[in-house]
């Protein structure tokens, strides 16, 4: 039975990745694929503030469970504006890394996997929903790794 659900769910999130990048070559590293997709800048702005662009340009592999505009515009009022502040940098940079993990995660690892850790050192609940959020679109290829679009941003647990 699950795998009669799960097929058709995981066709249909390959099929939509087209939908956030129109190139799907891989002389893209991941910051450049998120730039040209139109659909990330926050994420960009705040990898920008962070200070992990040169992170997220190196060779990887690096797996990146990206949140839309849409996701961060979903955070109540006011928290985006909070981590971009130069104060809360290190808080900026834990939720940020809890969305990459090391190594190249595809869409067909998400059934399989539960968790994986996160460049943050925390483990992150992952499938077809990551923490939460749901996988909207899979496997968009960049040259040091892949990214998944997700609905929501992953907030790291307290310790």
């Amino acid at each position: 039975m699950k795998k009669f659900f799960f097929g058709p769910l995981l066709a249909l999130l390959v099929l939509t990745s087209a939908a956030f990048t129109m190139d799907r070559s891989t002389d893209k590293d991941i910051v450049d694929v998120a730039v040209e997709a139109g659909t990330f800048q926050t994420l960009v702005a705040a990898v920008t503030a962070a200070d992990l662009v040169a992170t997220l340009k190196s060779e990887g592999p690096f797996t990146v469970f990206a949140p839309t505009d849409e996701a961060f515009a979903k955070l109540p009022a006011g928290t985006v504006d909070m981590l971009l502040k130069p104060e809360n940098k290190d808080q900026l940079i834990a939720v940020l890394t809890y969305h990459v993990v090391a190594g190249k995660i595809m869409s067909s690892d998400l059934l399989s996997t539960t968790s994986a850790k996160t460049v943050n050192g925390q483990m992150a609940p992952i499938g077809l929903s990551v923490g939460g959020a749901n996988v909207i679109a899979a496997d968009i290829a960049a040259s040091n790794g892949v990214i998944h679009v997700i609905d929501a941003v992953l907030l790291p647990p307290m310790n």
